[in-house]
């Protein structure tokens, strides 16, 4: 008796010992970038209510955990999944929704893929993005009057590639009241011989575009749920929508209570009083997929419409410096008071001279080393002798390097030879506080983050231009690009305890991709395929 309750007891505690630890899903079989402190790599991971369980072999994980869905990743790699930290979601929607000019090459097919649209597209306003002067033989800004011949009784808005600049018919005109050129700050309206072109650059583009009428509940639904089929499919999880309304807020907030949309979003609200009274009075906005508790603040434009503020004219067009977009006294105003509510002030500044002015506001108010973690969105031309403003005050430069791979081709004429070395100068911005987002501005760029990479690394086009690089010493190295895109981001939004890392107790947010993109030869990071995106550990994305 007392050796049969002995040979019970044995196997009552090896089969103890054997019992495995139940979870969700297990990846094992993988190439796992944790891009924890040490950036560690390991072979699989178990996944239980949509956190990390555990990390480690495919040995040990297999033998402690088990799970309903196990993924052999067949060698391939496997990151934290990608974080946009400056993009326009909903505007990016919007755009699935418009004519794509995009890579035109000419007024003329902008015209022609205009008119295509138009024929399935035949109500209301008709809208088009993504023209780029910079990319036609002639690179002068276009005129309206072949856009108000074909198009005589329908108003039409051609936003420029940058957001910054925009065309428009003369039916447009009339929607707005508009008869001739009106003075601005922070805005032009281009004419010539002393009538309108229908050019609109910054401040002036609202006069038309606020006539546009809002999108409905149905059309909302549809931008939000469009942009997130194509982020997940490109391996984002979270991305950072630059300067939305609170009513958009309100929209976001019911369609993932309703389940109707997963994407994890950091959201600034636009620089607009109705919206700081909303979030004064209501208070950060924290959930597992929306974090609203900052202000997207517009310093000036862009160096493509020349609406950048430099310090000097510029070189392409002397006695032309860009402007800012509001005068001094309304961003000091606004620094003091988004630093009275400890919020996070998120301003867009692309010269010289508008970074100055930021920066210098910024550490009047700041007033030293803190963690308030305010940006600078951009940050695309700094003067050589401003870079040390960002480091003394802890200021984030929040950097997109898509940007540089498509201006480099004329950049240097708007800047010339000297100035141009302080722009997109990512390793000296780097340097600042050792840490540094990295976005993509889509739908102003691609939102494929592997552009991202390839661009902050290699900083070469597709067809290897420039040979060598663009201004390689300011490209970051792999590991400080896909920090960038993950930890860093994540940081960019005090979010980097629960994301931005595969690492236990943090989200199971994570891409699949057919390429390890960090030992990967240039000429293959761009071929670089998303398989599977895993948000909460559920798949939202499978290639076909």
């Amino acid at each position: 008796m007392k050796s049969y309750l002995c040979t019970l007891f044995l196997a009552v505690l090896l089969s103890s010992c054997n019992k495995k630890e139940q979870a969700d899903v297990i990846v094992y079989n993988a190439k796992v970038y944790t891009v924890n402190d040490k950036f560690d790599t390991v072979e699989a991971f178990a996944v239980k209510d949509g956190k990390i369980l555990a990390l480690g072999s495919s040995q040990d994980i297999q033998a402690g955990y088990t799970a309903k869905e196990e993924i052999n990743a067949e060698g391939k790699s496997v990151y934290p999944g990608f974080i946009d930290a400056h993009a326009h979601f909903f505007g990016y929607g919007q755009s699935l929704q418009t004519a794509d000019l995009r890579e035109t090459s000419s007024w003329d097919e902008v015209l022609q893929r205009l008119t295509d649209f138009a024929k399935t597209h035949p109500d209301g306003w008709l809208i088009g993005n993504g023209w780029d002067q910079n990319d036609w033989d002639n690179k002068s800004f276009p005129t309206n009057e072949k856009l108000t011949q074909l198009f005589p009784d329908r108003p039409v808005f051609l936003n420029r590639i940058d957001g910054h600049a925009a065309i428009v018919n003369q039916k447009a005109f009339d929607e707005a009241a508009i008869k001739g050129e009106k003075k601005l700050v922070g805005g032009d309206m281009l004419t010539v011989n002393g009538k309108l072109t229908g050019v609109l650059i910054d401040n002036a583009v609202g006069l038309v575009e606020t006539k546009i009428p809002p999108p409905n509940a149905k059309l909302a639904e549809k931008i939000l749920t469009d942009a997130q089929t194509n982020c997940f499919a490109a391996g984002l999880t979270t991305i950072d929508d630059c300067g939305l309304g609170f009513e958009a807020v309100d929209f976001i907030e019911k369609l993932q209570k309703e389940n109707k949309l997963k994407m994890r979003l950091y959201v600034m609200l636009s620089d607009a009083p109705a919206n700081y009274d909303y979030l004064f009075k209501r208070g950060a906005i924290k959930t597992d997929r929306l974090n609203v508790r900052s202000f997207k603040v517009y310093a000036d434009g862009a160096l493509g419409s020349r609406g950048a503020c430099l310090l000097h004219p510029y070189s392409d067009m002397p006695g032309k410096t860009g402007f800012l977009l509001s005068d001094q006294k309304h961003f000091e105003e606004v620094a003091k008071k988004i630093a009275a509510h400890d919020f996070q002030m998120c301003t867009h500044a692309i010269g010289d001279s508008a970074n100055r002015v930021m920066l210098n506001i910024y550490n009047k108010v700041l007033k030293g080393k803190n963690d308030k973690r305010w940006r600078i969105e951009h940050a695309q031309v700094v003067n050589a002798n401003d870079f040390d403003l960002f480091g003394k005050t802890s200021i984030i430069p929040s950097v997109q390097p898509t940007h540089a791979t498509s201006d480099m081709y004329w950049a240097g004429q708007r800047l010339g030879a000297s100035r141009v070395k302080g722009a997109y100068a990512y390793q000296q911005l780097l340097k600042q506080n050792g840490w540094i987002p990295l976005g993509t501005d889509f739908p102003v760029e691609n939102i494929n983050p592997i552009l991202t990479f390839y661009a902050a690394t290699v900083r070469e086009d597709a067809k290897g231009f420039p040979k060598g690089g663009f201004q390689m010493e300011n490209a970051l190295t792999p590991e400080e690009a896909l920090r960038g895109m993950t930890i860093w981001a994540a940081k960019a939004n005090f979010e980097e305890n629960e994301k931005g890392s595969l690492e236990k107790g943090k989200f199971a947010d994570f891409v699949i991709l057919d390429n390890d993109i960090l030992k990967s030869i240039p000429q293959n990071i761009l071929k670089t395929k998303v398989l599977k995106t895993y948000l909460n550990g559920e798949k939202v994305y499978e290639a076909k």
